[in-house]
């Protein structure tokens, strides 16, 4: 039986539309109060675990599941060995540079030598930072990590933006783009290259989808 990991919070709806789209409904997980972390299409034919964005790549690398859905950031971040498929348009967001709007940097190339950088992406800072030959001390958080400029313990965060709302309620601004992500199609690479669970006919149905998309 086909698995696909599928992510939890924002890129939820538009993945279940999607597999539905394409014959698997998994829209039970949409339910007020479900609280089930795996479900079987009524077909019987594919199942869903409903794990968190960041988790989707190692239940696919592991074998867990044959296929996956996914933010390129968390790709970015983890470096997971699975085989990158589909653009899947939806969940649009950016890796940014912000600080403080009072503070004096516009460009990541101002902030102070050996200056402090909050972030969750920190595979993702340190690699930004390195390119830019800007030595800077990345400073982990997983929490929110806007209040790293505001409490003055760094002088800039590293973090996903969509709408850019919380930053402006908190007093920051972007200052650089990393890279833009979307929500991407991911598969066991084994998986895809012997076709388990007649996982190519899913993924070419997929891509069909997103080229009608596209053009429509």
């Amino acid at each position: 039986m086909l698995t696909v990991a599928i992510p939890k919070g924002a890129l939820l709806k538009d993945s279940i539309q999607l597999l539905s789209a394409v014959g698997l409904d998994f829209s039970a997980f949409l339910e007020p109060g479900n609280r089930q972390l795996q479900i079987t299409d009524p077909t019987e034919t594919a199942k869903a675990l409903l794990v968190r964005n960041s988790d989707v790549p190692v239940y696919v690398e592991y074998g867990q599941a044959q296929l996956g859905i996914v933010g390129y950031d968390v790709l970015r971040e983890k470096a997971p060995n699975v085989a990158h498929l589909v653009d899947l348009r939806f969940g649009s967001c950016r890796m940014s540079v912000a600080v403080k709007a009072a503070s004096p940097y516009r460009s990541s190339l101002e902030l102070p030598l050996h200056g402090r950088v909050a972030s969750k992406f920190v595979h993702c800072a340190r690699k930004y930072f390195e390119h830019l030959d800007l030595p800077v001390e990345i400073v982990p958080l997983y929490g929110s990590v806007e209040l790293g400029p505001i409490t003055g313990m760094s002088e800039a965060i590293v973090d996903l933006v969509a709408t850019g709302n919380t930053l402006r309620e908190n007093g920051l601004i972007e200052i650089d783009v990393l890279f833009q992500s979307t929500a991407r199609l991911i598969a066991h690479p084994l998986s895809y290259r012997l076709n388990t669970d007649a996982l190519n006919a899913y993924v070419e149905h997929i891509r069909s989808q997103i080229k009608d998309a596209i053009a429509a």
